[in-house]
């Protein structure tokens, strides 16, 4: 979940597992792309209480996102037999930095206290299932679909939020750019291409492990944005 407004990677999309995948589960990648709290910050009708839950609680789980694109990155250092993996995946994680202090300057501008911050069960949950992810015995194509998965939600959703006709609240605009603008969309797919490269040649059981990982990774996120409006 980060702001690469300044990268000049440049890769053509390629068709593969990822987008098999996502046409078989159209509905629940929808749901966690176009959540009625996202298409309420689009059509300007948000309430800013849930926009509150929402920053503290993504403040929480970008603090644990830290360790798992960590892992990733260990990942692709020992397995992925290709350097650019690496810079790929190193260029995500440096900007973590940058968006952790972005929080913060948002916490401060919204009066969200992150230290009184309590994580709920659906943060719990997300962060608990990445920590399973940092496996040794997970696949390294099965991380990178789910790393994918993360990261490409926010894009689709807050992309959604910029798009022509939106009536988004000015002051949520500067959030909807960060995982809407177009540097991050091309980053997003960097990784999906290391992903789908690593599931060209993956075995029936690791394809399996891998679609099912994506799927959850949906529903979690469609949890997070439950969460957000007032769930758990």
């Amino acid at each position: 979940m980060k702001n690469l407004e300044t990268s000049s990677m440049e890769e053509p999309e390629k068709t593969g597992m990822i987008d098999t995948w996502l046409d078989k589960h159209s509905s629940i990648y929808t749901a966690a792309t176009r959540h009625a709290f996202v298409v309420s910050i689009r059509d300007g009708s948000v309430d800013l209480s849930s926009f509150r839950t929402w920053l503290g609680q993504d403040y929480l789980f970008v603090r644990g996102f830290v360790p798992f694109v960590a892992n990733v990155l260990i990942r692709a250092g020992k397995e992925s037999g290709e350097s650019s993996d690496m810079e790929v995946i190193l260029g995500g994680l440096a900007s973590l930095y940058d968006e952790i202090e972005w929080f913060k300057r948002e916490g401060s501008k919204w009066n969200v206290d992150f230290s009184t911050i309590v994580p709920q069960k659906a943060n719990q949950e997300y962060r608990r299932f990445l920590e399973a992810l940092m496996s040794s015995e997970v696949k390294y194509a099965v991380i990178m679909t789910a790393f994918w998965a993360i990261e490409a939600v926010y894009q689709e959703s807050f992309a959604h939020c910029l798009e022509d006709g939106n009536k988004t609240p000015a002051e949520l605009t500067g959030a909807c750019h960060r995982w809407g603008n177009d540097g991050f969309k091309k980053y997003c797919l960097s990784v999906k291409n290391i992903a789908e490269r690593c599931l060209e040649n993956a075995s029936s059981e690791v394809l399996a492990e891998a679609e099912n990982v994506l799927v959850r990774v949906l529903e979690h996120e469609l949890a997070f944005w439950e969460m957000s409006r007032g769930g758990n």
